[in-house]
């Protein structure tokens, strides 16, 4: 890629942070929009920050600092649109902020791209929730694990079927930008994205359970498992992910496209298999609650990812066991702050 300016909305959470960091590293120029109402993103600002020193920061919010996108968004020649309320489970307790955020955030930008003149790419981080529960695919149960009966993962054919008012208002932004597409010619792609896990993410019960895990268990507290443990999903480390944003930017085939983006078949974890592969690394026994299924809770997730592969030649490279230990070094070095940031939120 040439050297580009490029705009982050929610650059200072878990995946935008990495983006950031990397496409710095490419030579680019690189500003972050974020409100910074997120755990630990003022702790990944001060990072970046301090690393690199050219990076530019706006504290808005995209829900209602529409100026102030509209503004960004006519020095940029691509944006990554990231800011979102990632829970379902928050999601179900306040529908309205929920929807504020993801689909009138959503909007906003949108809108600022098209106002902006400069006609930018936008590359929407979207999730596998628009798909529902998908309940009307079997399910088996192999070695302690689900997995699909008949297919083997879920394609961008899919119906969408949100489920939770989480689904409803990513599924809402998802066609939104697929509509600018072909409405207003902007060139928008969608990631329908799987279970990101890696550094810098400050995980929570309900927010990045890959990472709440390893922390939990660093710390020292139980973990409440939610269904059965069996359930599975397709995970993908960080890198890869913001691996497969630059190579979907730099291709023309990706405008008004819709990808699924996770780990694919080759690396999916249970819950049980993520508490075994801990175990390992932390050297000690991890003990577990068992509490009811989730409302929307899908028993399987597996992502398709072939069509990335063939617009963009991307697949993923960081199996589950390397990114969690890469992972598990990250937390236990920031340990401290992820336990300040714990303790701020509560």
């Amino acid at each position: 890629m040439k050297e580009l300016n490029i705009l982050i909305t929610g650059g200072a959470g878990f995946i935008g942070s990495n983006a950031a960091e990397y496409f710095l590293k490419k030579g680019n120029n690189v500003k972050i929009i974020d409100n910074l109402s997120r755990r630990g993103s003022s702790d990944n600002l001060s990072i970046l920050r301090k690393e690199y020193p050219k990076i530019k920061f706006v504290k808005a919010d995209i829900r209602k600092d529409t100026k102030i996108l509209e503004k960004e968004a006519k020095s940029s020649d691509c944006i990554i649109h990231l800011a979102a309320q990632t829970a379902v489970t928050d999601s179900i307790k306040d529908p309205r902020c929920d929807f504020e955020s993801n689909a009138l955030g959503t909007f906003n930008v949108l809108e600022a791209a098209r106002k902006s003149g400069k006609n930018p790419k936008v590359l929407f981080s979207s999730t596998n929730k628009v798909y529902g529960q998908i309940k009307d695919i079997p399910t088996k149960e192999i070695s302690k694990k689900y997995f699909y009966k008949g297919i083997s993962s879920i394609g961008e054919d899919r119906i969408l079927d949100f489920h939770s008012p989480y689904g409803c208002s990513k599924g809402c932004a998802d066609q939104y930008v697929r509509d600018y597409n072909r409405i207003y010619g902007l060139p928008t792609t969608v990631f329908r994205q799987s279970c990101i896990y890696g550094p810098r993410q400050f995980g929570i019960e309900d927010q990045g359970w890959v990472a709440w895990f390893a922390i939990a268990s660093m710390l020292g507290k139980k973990i409440t498992i939610y269904g059965d443990g069996k359930q599975v999903r397709d995970v993908l480390f960080v890198n890869d992910l913001v691996r497969a944003y630059e190579l979907a930017l730099s291709s023309r085939k990706t405008s008004g496209e819709i990808y699924n983006i996770g780990g694919g078949e080759k690396n999916t974890l249970s819950l049980f298999e993520l508490i075994e592969i801990l175990e390992k690394i932390i050297s000690k026994k991890i003990s577990c609650d068992f509490g009811p299924w989730r409302a929307g809770d899908q028993k399987v997730y597996i992502s398709r990812i072939t069509k990335a592969e063939r617009d963009f030649a991307w697949k993923p490279s960081v199996a589950p066991e390397e990114g969690v230990g890469i992972m598990c070094k990250w937390i236990s070095k920031n340990l401290p702050a992820i336990k300040k940031s714990l303790e701020a939120k509560k």
